[in-house]
């Protein structure tokens, strides 16, 4: 499945959430505990996305297809939702793809109606931190070829 394509599935799953904030907050909560649990040595400050408000863990590896493995977590559970749904767009991509990609899933689905202006900031930190690992696992993958 592509990134446009999971963007779409979550746009799709969010629609039927009708708008409501209530319902959305606690889907979100919902995504975030279906993240798998990330290993306790990657959460530390080597791993800590900076810009976020809660405290955010962000790892990631190189698959032997060379795609990119997104592993997060956070101490707030609306976060950790947040980031599970960046885990579930990037996750198992090529690097390429993931730094050539504008994620528009927040837009289409208002996110900034329920998540304000400091969680939003965070999430724009989460994403770049995603596309610096990709640059990063991309620049390595080229330089073992």
């Amino acid at each position: 499945m592509s990134i446009a394509e999971k963007e779409q599935e979550i746009v799709e799953e969010f629609s039927m959430l009708d708008g409501d904030m209530e319902m959305t907050i606690n889907y979100i909560m919902e995504l975030g505990e279906q993240l798998p649990e990330m290993p306790a040595d990657k959460k530390n400050d080597d791993h800590i996305v900076k810009g976020c408000q809660s405290k955010v863990w962000l790892a990631a590896t190189a698959n032997e297809a060379g795609q990119v493995i997104f592993q997060a977590d956070s101490n707030t559970a609306v976060t950790k939702g947040l980031v599970s749904l960046l885990v579930r767009v990037l996750s198992e991509e090529d690097p390429e793809a993931i730094l050539n990609t504008e994620i528009t899933f927040p837009q289409q689905i208002g996110m900034n109606r329920f998540i304000g202006t400091q969680r939003s900031n965070g999430f724009g930190a989460m994403i770049k931190q995603m596309k610096l690992y990709a640059l990063a696992l991309s620049s390595k993958t080229q330089t073992d070829a």
